[in-house]
């Protein structure tokens, strides 16, 4: 069995000498060192053997193997390093060729949008704040002159959770509430801007989310003409001094008197398309001065302060501004329109 062993390695180590490439070294591995490999029955028989013979042999059988493991991983080695030579000396580099630029992140459209009419607002005075996307019944609706049972809740299809009387909001309304009764009796210029969700019916021009801004302004002596007056400055900001506005009477529980605000469509200028309804103009928002139980809500004496509120969808400007014919471009994560801003 010694002199077997001894005819093992030097048949392995011979062989081992022609190997000119790593797929051969591999056939080499299975052959000699693999499981059906000449040498493994030997290991299988030791127990076969006598106390005399056992340590013998399996240290003689020991040795061979490690023997051509440590000759397998040289020749690797040396296979590896030779077609690293090889790969350097006919594969040029041309150093001086210009890099590939690497893609730069872009703002997505919604964002854009939110943050040209953020920016307009700022430069009226107004601040930003911030308020939750999950909101209690409390807020979404009870504290903004609807109680429970209040037929005006359907006006919003609004989406609830598992937990009791906690919902997502359907508007960015809520956000007033919270911001009045942090800055009760200051007078407040805010915009609350964020996300909102309803389920909807998912047209050209609606979306099951959509990002609003709330705009509330409370204070001494506010009226009517403010409201409008800061609509109109707004429209003039984004769209230039030509843009068309129209105010038309409405209904919301928390405004008194209410009214909603369109813009006139650029995208058929004002002839009728399927994202103005047919009708020339696009509505924005919804809006009207705050009514006395909302404020009285948020902490302030309605005797004394009035205010204003509005709410702006932000993706309805980006689509008069860029003559965007379906809102659910937005969140379809189309890359060939992504790429376009």
């Amino acid at each position: 069995m010694l002199s077997n062993l001894d005819h093992i390695e030097q048949q392995a180590l011979k062989a081992l000498e022609s190997i000119q490439d790593e797929a051969s070294l591999e056939i080499w591995r299975v052959a000699y060192l693999g499981r059906s490999a000449p040498l493994m029955p030997i290991f299988d028989q030791l127990g076969k053997l006598s106390t005399e013979e056992r340590p013998i042999i399996g240290r003689r059988a020991n040795e061979v193997k490690r023997t051509l493991e440590a000759a397998y991983s040289i020749r690797l080695e040396t296979l590896r390093q030779s077609t690293l030579q090889r790969s350097l000396q006919t594969e040029r580099l041309d150093v001086t060729l210009p890099g590939r630029n690497l893609p730069f992140g872009r703002l997505h459209p919604a964002t854009i949008s939110m943050r040209e009419i953020v920016r307009a607002f700022a430069e009226m005075g107004f601040q930003v704040y911030r308020s939750p996307e999950v909101e209690t019944d409390d807020y979404n609706f009870g504290l903004l002159n609807m109680p429970p049972d209040h037929p005006a809740r359907d006006m919003w299809d609004t989406f609830y959770t598992s937990m009791p009387n906690v919902s997502l909001r359907p508007h960015t309304s809520p956000g007033q509430i919270h911001v009045m009764r942090q800055y009760a009796p200051e007078p407040i210029r805010a915009i609350l801007p964020g996300m909102c969700y309803r389920y909807e019916q998912i047209s050209a021009r609606k979306e099951t989310q959509f990002n609003q801004i709330e705009v509330l302004a409370v204070g001494k002596n506010i009226t009517l003409g403010d409201l409008k007056g800061t609509v109109s400055d707004l429209a003039h900001r984004l769209f230039g001094k030509n843009i068309r506005t129209r105010f038309r009477a409405s209904y919301f529980p928390f405004t008194e008197p209410s009214a909603e605000y369109d813009f006139e469509c650029l995208l058929c200028n004002g002839q009728g398309c399927a994202v103005c309804g047919w009708t020339g103009w696009l509505e924005i928002g919804g809006c009207g001065m705050v009514h006395p139980t909302v404020l009285q809500n948020g902490g302030y004496d309605p005797e004394k302060f009035s205010g204003f509120a509005a709410g702006i969808g932000t993706e309805r400007i980006m689509m008069l501004k860029h003559r965007i014919e379906d809102i659910r471009h937005f969140w379809a994560n189309d890359m060939r329109f992504l790429e376009q801003f």
